[in-house]
């Protein structure tokens, strides 16, 4: 979670700033943007690049197109965070557009368009670096480009798209360094934040943004779904997105998710069912990650109905997939997955595979009190 610190600067998808003779005003190249945006969220990453390439060739001199095409390497990424065979491509990318941008602020210090690209291009260099976990780079890429987007902000204060940058800043500088003080010699050179007004920015930008609603809606998912416990608000923008962009499996997994948080138990089946489904049909961004997070969660259910077979094969399959991802120690998902296991063996008198699966458990680390667990049930059998 600590990359979240470096995306409060993250930039915007495209804005359509108030300073008319800096931006893009022709009404073909702004239809031509949208379809390119419209495109990257569903993953549809040919046609995104050949709609933001159209607009680099007709404004070379304009950071736009340059920036967009990395934004589709960047939703690259997103969708299949362990693969780094696009990193260089997006960096090479966005060192164009600070360039661009450079020549661009040397003639004029107010280019609201190149403070934003430029800001732009350094958060999501920062953000990239984060899922890397090179901290140093991330801590510079993010103390650059605050001054640069809050410049920005004070040139153009009411305006719908800005308030997505702001709006990431205020939440995450006021709520990380409260949950991580290892973070907080990292914060006390830059302004406070403010958790509301960043919620405030977030949902304004939501509402209103021309642009940039749809990652405005994507934050207020990650938000309301992993800090603010408002699974329900999680869950109307996540449905949005969903509804919007159907081929995105990061839209799809949260309305997973935000449905097994409110304790929606026949929808949460019912959609990590059809994520399972896609990831066994190898569509694309439907990774082992999400694999094993659905098979997890048809496991759990199907004990819950008692069905023990059904469930077993569920859990093998989510601690097979762990077996092969988790480089650091035992996961979550492993730790919990075997536990399971033992205690469906146990619900089928299969009590020899069951106190396996048990040792297995309190050989691995501590999670969620599995050992405590696992030790009762060596004790007596679990019965449901």
């Amino acid at each position: 979670m600590k990359r979240h610190v470096y995306s409060i600067i993250l930039a915007l998808c495209i804005l359509p700033f108030t300073a008319h003779a800096q931006w893009i005003e022709d009404a073909g190249a702004k239809a031509t943007i949208q379809r390119g945006i419209l495109a990257t969220y569903n993953l549809e990453f040919k046609s995104a690049e050949k709609e933001f390439s159209k607009i680099a060739k007709q404004y070379p001199d304009h950071p736009a197109g340059r920036f967009l095409l990395g934004m589709v390497d960047w939703w690259r990424i997103i969708i299949d965070p362990d693969n780094t065979s696009n990193d260089d491509r997006m960096l090479d990318k966005l060192d164009e557009v600070i360039e661009l941008c450079d020549r661009r602020l040397d003639k004029n210090e107010n280019d609201i368009a190149a403070l934003f690209f430029k800001g732009g291009s350094l958060g999501f260099r920062g953000r990239l670096y984060a899922i890397r976990k090179d901290w140093v780079e991330t801590a510079g890429e993010g103390k650059e480009a605050l001054p640069i987007v809050m410049h920005a902000q004070d040139l153009a204060p009411t305006n719908a798209d800005i308030h997505l940058g702001t709006g990431i800043y205020n939440y995450y500088a006021s709520l990380l360094p409260d949950r991580y003080p290892v973070l907080k010699p990292l914060m006390l050179f830059l302004p406070e934040g403010d958790r509301l007004k960043g919620i405030a920015f977030l949902e304004s930008a939501a509402k209103d943004a021309e642009y940039a609603k749809y990652e405005a809606m994507y934050f207020l998912v990650q938000t309301y779904y992993k800090y603010e416990n408002k699974p329900s608000k999680a869950l109307s923008y996540a449905r949005k997105l969903h509804k919007e962009f159907p081929a995105n499996p990061v839209f799809h997994r949260y309305v997973a998710r935000a449905y097994m948080q409110l304790g929606n138990a026949t929808m949460a089946e019912r959609y990590f069912g059809e994520v399972l489904e896609l990831c066994d049909a190898g569509k694309l961004g439907y990774t082992d990650n999400m694999e094993r997070e659905a098979s997890y969660y048809l496991g759990y259910f199907a004990m819950q109905k008692g069905k023990y077979g059904q469930a077993i094969k569920r859990f093998v399959q989510c601690d097979r997939l762990s077996r092969s991802m988790d480089e650091g120690g035992p996961s979550g998902f492993m730790v919990m997955a075997n536990l399971k296991l033992g205690m469906a063996h146990d619900a089928l008198a299969q009590r020899e595979y069951a106190l396996k699966q048990y040792n297995k458990v309190l050989a691995m680390n501590e999670y969620d009190n599995s050992h405590s667990i696992a030790e009762r049930y060596k004790k007596r059998p679990y019965r449901r």
